[in-house]
């Protein structure tokens, strides 16, 4: 994944031959073009927006504002009105609960995700804090503009629902993971399901924050990533760790990883929509 912010539908002119060219500043909206060439998935590194329709495609583009994702950046506080969506592009970003000085992670989101999607639920507030942990970049639109184009376009608003229930069905494992499975196992689901959301096996995260994430004490990830190092699964170096043996954390990883992987791959499926007639 790049970490540069392409210039979706300008590249993607009626000739095809049309250089990228940079988005001057986070605040410039994104023109409609006359015609939508079809190889948008060079450009559109979303996964969700590049398998919609090209006629779906060109009525959401004319909205996505390009932003500049940064680290620890808060998209979103629990409790506040949801202005924005965002089409995650690279990078990834936190979803978790924060109560009475503490926290829970429920969900990691990348590349094939998208964030603020509490509002389908008919909610104006936000439940989750969404903060970004690597930096990264996105394309957001206003909630208002995204309202008037899924009813417009019905097929948005369903791609976002098989989405939606994909990423509630990982909220809700994420509470039953943490009751049901040891250590090495739920550590070993995270790396996984993070390194599948950037698209990479280098994951520049610490001991203390999957400390913090996974509710385990700092000493019991640390033997842990010891343990899987000396396994040849991982290595590690101050604040960067890295996959090697993906198999292998895979089948160290509880069922969690899985399920939750069938989940996303189904709704990745459903948006595998035919392209209409010309």
């Amino acid at each position: 994944m790049t970490d540069l912010v392409p210039a979706v539908l300008e590249a993607l002119d009626s000739s095809g031959n049309a250089p990228l060219k940079p988005v001057p500043g986070t605040h410039q909206m994104l023109r409609r073009p006359a015609t939508v060439c079809p190889d948008r998935q060079s450009f559109v590194k979303n996964a969700i927006l590049a398998k919609i329709p090209l006629q779906d495609l060109s009525a959401i583009g004319q909205f996505l504002e390009p932003i500049v994702l940064r680290e620890r950046m808060i998209l979103q506080e629990p409790k506040r009105p949801v202005e924005h969506v965002y089409f995650m592009e690279s990078g990834l970003v936190s979803l978790r609960i924060v109560a009475a000085g503490s926290m829970l992670e429920t969900a990691v989101i990348g590349y094939r995700g998208v964030i603020g999607m509490s509002f389908l639920w008919g909610g104006h507030s936000s439940n989750h804090q969404t903060v970004v942990l690597f930096r990264g970049s996105a394309h957001r639109i206003r909630v208002e503009d995204l309202r008037r184009v899924m009813k417009e376009r019905p097929g948005i608003r369903e791609r976002l629902f098989e989405y939606l229930q994909a990423l509630t069905f990982q909220c809700i494992q994420a509470g039953l993971c943490g009751v049901r499975h040891d250590r090495e196992q739920r550590l070993a689901s995270w790396l996984c399901l993070a390194s599948d959301a950037v698209d990479a096996r280098v994951l520049p995260v610490t001991h203390d924050y999957l400390s913090s994430v996974l509710g385990l004490r700092r000493a019991g990830v640390t033997e842990t990533l010891i343990r899987l190092e000396e396994q040849g699964v991982i290595r590690k170096t101050r604040g960067v760790l890295q996959i090697d043996e993906r198999e292998s954390l895979e089948q160290k990883a509880c069922c969690c990883y899985k399920l939750v992987s069938s989940a996303y791959a189904s709704s990745q499926s459903a948006c595998l929509s035919p392209e209409p007639a010309s």
